[in-house]
């Protein structure tokens, strides 16, 4: 059974309608990432799953049981906020144990206890008598996430907690969520704008778009198979060109709005306008005359590791991923190396 269910979730604010009738079910113990742009419709969502906003139309049941009407703290939920949301005036401790006393759970000794395995589950128990401000933004982070799991709530939400950290405490608080995770088997709901958070923590990534679901999967599915224009571009950033699919002898082949011919083993559909979606990482560059496709180089990006092209081809930009070793400045001719079995046929937008 569905530990959460969501039915045909609308939600209007005033006459402008931002959730279109979501219908989503998340399983006991998964993990799952609220993934899309600004606006699209997602925190909205995670805040009609903790009861900080009603719906306009559908249900939310969490074990079964309709909370759809009910308040926040009957719905045995936790939820950790951007911004930690912890209360100055109180030490590390007893802004853990805060929630343990709004709602009454267990006698002081028993709060005490889960404070305590609290603490220790997000390694802050030495640091458990001083206050928010004597502590670093990723202790800070460490100690909302601990206030949030110390109740062991039927679902933990989780909203952005990670955009307020630096590059590497951002790393470290993923793995440290994974583990977390997993030791304690929480059905949690995570929302994000960043593609690669929603594919290194999850299960299963929820890809939000204009308040609908634009497609949903394993993060590995997600990413490899996506099914429209908008999925393709948005998780990893694919390369976008429009072509004409056709049979051949041997197979079906894509070409380009120049002329350019390169052949097709995967996507939807025998002949017509199509879209190529191709991975930047799934293309090579190699001197010109080589390759599947020739194109010319407009920039070239040092990322340290790797290099980044950005490469006219049929008119359009083409971004490649490469190494170090061969180097190709701007205005060289070039050719483009690409995997068939790697391009995704999507249909025309």
């Amino acid at each position: 059974m569905a530990d959460v269910r969501l039915t045909q979730i609308k939600k209007s604010f005033g006459q402008v309608e931002v959730l279109h009738g979501i219908t989503l079910d998340i399983a006991s113990g998964e993990f799952i990432s609220l993934l899309g742009a600004s606006g699209c419709g997602k925190t909205t969502l995670l805040r009609i799953v903790a009861g900080l906003e009603g719906v306009t139309s559908g249900a939310v049941e969490i074990a079964g049981r309709d909370v759809t009407q009910l308040p926040p703290e009957k719905r045995d939920i936790s939820m950790m906020f951007q911004s930690y949301a912890l209360l100055p005036h109180l030490s590390v401790s007893e802004n853990v144990r805060f929630p343990l006393r709004m709602r009454k759970i267990g006698s002081r000794e028993e709060q005490a206890e889960k404070v305590r395995d609290a603490l220790e589950t997000v390694q802050l128990g030495h640091l458990a008598g001083r206050k928010p401000t004597q502590l670093s933004g990723g202790q800070q982070q460490r100690v909302a996430l601990a206030r949030a799991i110390v109740s062991r709530p039927q679902v933990l939400l989780l909203d952005e907690p990670l955009s307020n950290l630096d590059a590497r405490l951002r790393e470290d608080m993923q793995v440290e969520l994974i583990e977390i995770h997993k030791r304690l088997g929480l059905t949690s709901i995570f929302v994000t704008h960043d593609q690669e958070e929603a594919l290194s923590l999850s299960d299963r990534v929820v890809l939000l778009n204009g308040g609908k679901v634009e497609q949903e999967g394993a993060p590995s599915e997600i990413y490899s198979n996506p099914v429209t224009g908008f999925a393709s571009n948005f998780l990893g950033a694919a390369n976008l060109l429009p072509a004409t699919l056709s049979k051949t002898s041997d197979g079906r082949a894509a070409t380009l709005e120049d002329g350019q011919v390169i052949p097709i083993e995967t996507g939807a559909g025998e002949s017509g306008d199509v879209t190529l979606a191709m991975r930047q990482e799934d293309m090579t560059l190699c001197a010109e005359g080589e390759g599947e496709l020739a194109g010319t180089v407009a920039a070239r990006i040092y990322l340290g590791a790797r290099n980044r092209y950005v490469v006219k081809v049929a008119g359009h930009e083409v971004r490649v991923l490469t190494g170090t070793e061969d180097v190709f400045e701007s205005g060289a001719r070039v050719g483009l190396g690409i995997d068939p079995a790697r391009v995704r046929v999507l249909p025309r937008d």
